[in-house]
Formats: C-alpha cells, structure tokens, sequence
C-alpha cells in the first residue's frame, strides 16, 4: 500500500480530478464489470466539479475586491464638498471588508492567497497605524487570522516587521479593543514559532505582558497573563530571563489586586517560575513579599467554590513549592 501511495499521480487539472473520482468510486464498489461512463453521468460530475472550482474562485475574486476597497484612497484627500459624509460610508466599506477577509482568511488556502495578494503588507502599512480605531483593531483581527497555524505566513509577518508594531499597540494604543485584538497577533505569531518567540524576546516582550496584566482592561490581564503561563510552560528556559526582570514581585503585586479570575494564570506562572528555578522560588519565599500569608488567604477564600477549582490548586501547589510546612486541610485552616 505504502508503494501505491508513493507511485500515486496526482490530477493537476478538472479532467484529471474526474478521473481520480471515477477510480474512486469504482474501487468502493468493488470487482465489477468495466462499462465506460455514460455521458449523463460524466457530465453531472464535471459541472459538479466545475462549480467547486468556481467556488474557490469566487473567494480569491472576493478578496481582490476587499483589497481594491481597503487601498481605495479616502475621499476626503480628493474632494472637497460632501468629502466628510463620504468617508463615513467609506469607513464602513472598509470595516466590512476587514471582516470578510478575517472570515475566509480562517482557511488556510486563503490566509496565504491574502499573503500573496500583498494583504498583510497592507494591514501593516496603512491600517495598523490607522486614525480609526475599528480599522486599527480589524487589521490587527486579521493578521491573527492568517498567522494562526501557518508558518509560512508567521515567517512572513515577522520578516515585514509586524510583530513590533503588534507589541506597541498592546502596550500604548488609547483604544482597548485594539490593544488586546493586538496581542491576540502577537499570541498567533509567537506560540510554537521559535523564530516568533526570539523575536518576542529582541522587543522585550515580557515586559509588555508584565505592563498588560497591571492595565485596567480586564480582557487585557487575562490574556497577557494566558500567555505568560503558556510561555513559560512552553519554554521553561526563559524562565531565569523573566525571574531576572522582577517578575515573581510584579506578579505577587497583581495577586493582591481585587480579585479576579484572571488570578489564576497569574498564580500558574509563579508555580512555574518557582519549579526549577532557585531564584524564582528564593524571591517567592522572601519574607518581604508576604507571600505566604498571601496564599493562606486566597486558599480560605476558594475554599468550596467549584468555579474556582484550578486556581485553588495552583494556589495550594505554589504553597507546597514554598513554604512546605505549611499545607492546609479541606476547610482551609493550617495544620
């Protein structure tokens, strides 16, 4: 069989894909009779075909004309009367356009058909630094659509220089929406992308999540905080760079913030700054940060709230990690 799949040629055009389908359906059949192809059922196959094809067409087509109206050049730099009104409108053309493209760019074929078409330089060049914050975050939704799952297109966005823009706009952009569809960028160029998570490191990356987890928008922490912990998780060997920077004091900080279920990324971070780490766990245990009586608290406090099961766990592990003389029992009380 492995032979078979090797010598196997595959149809580089419809007559061949009609073929390829016709071998099929008779293996499935089985032994039988060679009886060429009636001509009704050859042609319902290749119109059947053809409309696939067509299809696929059709969607490459649609984004040439979303790009034609993303590159359109506003009215308001030709004209004069009626130029403010006719922005407006174009504004929203413009939105809808985005929004397509983030819809068909979740197909991998069309995420890099886009990358071709020059789309993402577009994203990059123009939109990105845009006045309008719903273009600024749409373009930014975008390039997280195409970068998701697609090293080529990854690669791509980083050798433009994507990613330094993305991680200024989630530290400093005025518009909450666009800070956080910036790092959802971010996140889909960084995450198992070894190239990405340098990159993320040259622009000082950490320390862009230490600040998002600090903000006021509350989508903003849980996300830098998500990422942190998957980072870390991903590639313990960064984790004496992020001790290095503060982090363990940074994240203690945010543990004593109203509480927040964004809290318990928080609280797995420290648990994997702490394993295997003797400076992580020495600043975890420093008198001075109090943390131990911390972690007391917020372990009487979780106590029997379903809800916030894995935060308990992640605040009864950390605990145990530092400050072993220290457990307590299912009411919360020390023993």
């Amino acid at each position: 069989m492995a032979e078979n799949s090797q010598n196997r040629r595959y149809p580089q055009n419809l007559q061949g894909v009609l073929q390829l389908a016709v071998e099929a359906g008779s293996a499935a059949e089985g032994p039988a009779p060679l009886e060429p192809m009636s001509e009704e059922r050859k042609m319902w196959l290749t119109e059947a075909l053809a409309e696939i094809s067509k299809g696929q067409i059709s969607e490459v087509e649609q984004m040439k004309q979303c790009l034609a109206i993303l590159r359109k050049e506003r009215v308001s730099e030709r004209e004069g009367d009626g130029a403010e009104e006719q922005d407006e409108e174009d504004e929203d053309a413009r939105e809808t356009a985005f929004e397509i493209l983030s819809d068909s760019c979740e197909n991998l074929d069309n995420a890099r058909d886009l990358m071709v078409l020059g789309g993402l330089e577009l994203c990059l060049s123009q939109y990105l630094c845009h006045a309008q914050s719903g273009l600024r975050w749409r373009a930014a939704e975008l390039i997280a659509s195409c970068a998701q799952n697609m090293p080529q297109v990854q690669v791509h966005l980083l050798s433009i220089g994507a990613l330094p823009k993305l991680l200024q706009l989630t530290d400093s952009d005025p518009h909450p929406t666009v800070r956080v569809k910036a790092l959802y960028a971010v996140s889909c160029l960084v995450r198992e992308l070894e190239a990405g998570l340098q990159a993320f490191l040259s622009n000082d990356g950490f320390s862009v999540l230490m600040r998002g987890m600090q903000s006021e928008n509350e989508k903003l922490r849980t996300k830098s905080a998500f990422l942190l912990l998957n980072l870390l998780t991903s590639h313990p060997e960064q984790k004496d760079t992020v001790v290095s920077m503060g982090m363990v004091q940074q994240l203690v900080s945010v543990l004593r913030t109203p509480h927040s279920p964004f809290h318990e990324h928080v609280l797995g971070a420290l648990c994997c700054l702490v394993e295997d780490c003797a400076q992580g766990l020495r600043d975890c245990r420093n008198p001075n940060l109090g943390l131990e009586e911390l972690l007391k608290q917020r372990s009487k406090d979780l106590q029997g709230k379903e809800e916030s099961r894995e935060e308990l766990d992640f605040c009864e592990r950390l605990r145990v990690m530092c400050f072993p003389g220290q457990q307590s029992d299912d009411n919360g009380m020390d023993r």
